[in-house]
């Protein structure tokens, strides 16, 4: 796409007034973004309204600059790329969701929008381990048997599922809520450059567009939308992992959760979307099943686990109370072994982290 037409569409986007939705109206009623800039203010008022009208009359000040940034960017890399609402290459997925972008920025392969196997991975940024666990093993599981993992790039469960389905030899989507010129957090720059190679990362925010607590709620639309179903591994009752799933269960698509304990906070999201009718799923295989997709033969489905340093007795035991051969078996230390991190956890005073006390809650029967 040239200049002008990228122009055009950028226009739309930054002129004051002009969402998403009124410039869909303008496309429907006046064709391509030339079709529309050719009208008159009466003409667009008929569409939007008089103050959209006249805000319209003027080309914002900050499209020249804009511009120049987008075909800089693009000259980069022919990894980078831009698809618009009339783009043959646009997917098909998000144009059948209430509130499709008018472009999209693209960062990696841009075939994998065309993946026919899209689930949505999304969760707590401040997960349990087991909870982190369980990110990359479903996605590491999914990966292995084709399906193409899309989540958000944010730390904790997000960041776990992308690097679990490349893990897996599969491929992933990371949608973000900023610029792509922009990786945030920065700490998943070394992730975002290894979905670029395998995957791809899209964003509908222009060039240089900060991290904006408001552009991650709104970008969950996409994710949900990509998908054919979305599964929230960990989640506290207001989060916007629950948001994603709404948007998916609007869009008709399927919706699954993992359970925890009933005293984590990070489970009674998942908890509140299965009284609502979410799918429990305790493997990766309940999902491949629901979506019909055949599972290699000899792959594993269930998340493992992972063994647990001393400081991480704490989360091993979890929140509720457990005997010594179940913490045993989280953890996969000798009966030794275990005793004396138990005994050295005691010792140290880091039992009183835990509510009750950690040996207070192991029962030996």
């Amino acid at each position: 796409m040239d200049r002008g037409a990228l122009a055009g569409w950028l226009r739309l986007l930054l002129t004051p007034g002009v969402g998403n939705d009124t410039a869909r109206r303008l496309l429907t009623a006046f064709g391509l973004p030339p079709g529309v800039w050719a009208q008159s203010p009466s003409a667009w008022q008929t569409v939007t309204n008089a103050r959209t009208a006249r805000a319209m009359q003027n080309i914002p000040d900050t499209l020249e600059p804009a511009i120049d940034r987008l075909m800089a960017w693009l000259d980069e890399s022919p990894d980078h790329q831009v698809v618009t609402l009339a783009d043959a290459h646009y997917p098909g997925a998000l144009l059948n969701t209430a509130d499709p972008p008018l472009m999209l920025y693209l960062r990696g392969r841009p075939e994998v929008l065309d993946h026919p196997r899209k689930l949505a991975i999304v969760g707590s940024r401040n997960p349990t381990p087991q909870g982190e666990t369980n990110a990359r093993q479903f996605a590491r599981c999914l990966g292995e048997a084709g399906v193409c993992v899309v989540s958000g790039l944010a730390l904790g469960v997000d960041g776990a599922a992308h690097a679990g389905a490349l893990d897996g030899g599969g491929t992933t989507i990371a949608v973000v809520g900023t610029g792509l010129d922009t990786v945030y957090p920065r700490r998943h720059d070394a992730l975002a450059s290894r979905i670029a190679e395998h995957g791809l990362l899209i964003s509908e925010y222009p060039l240089g567009t900060p991290p904006l607590a408001a552009n991650f709620p709104q970008r969950n639309r996409i994710i949900a939308g990509l998908s054919q179903g979305t599964l929230v591994v960990e989640a506290a009752v207001r989060s916007g992992s629950l948001i994603t799933a709404r948007f998916a269960a609007e869009q008709g698509r399927e919706v699954f959760a993992i359970p925890g304990s009933i005293h984590a906070p990070q489970s009674r999201g998942c908890h509140a979307l299965i009284r609502q009718g979410a799918k429990l799923v305790e493997s990766a295989q309940d999902i491949l099943e629901d979506l019909r997709i055949a599972e290699p033969a000899g792959q594993r489905s269930e998340p493992e686990r992972a063994t647990a340093p001393i400081d991480d007795l704490l989360q091993a035991a979890g929140h509720d109370p457990v005997s010594f051969d179940a913490l045993q078996a989280r953890t996969g230390l000798d009966t030794a072994t275990l005793q004396a991190r138990l005994l050295e956890l005691e010792l140290d005073g880091k039992v009183g982290r835990m509510p009750g006390g950690l040996l207070q809650r192991i029962t030996r029967g």
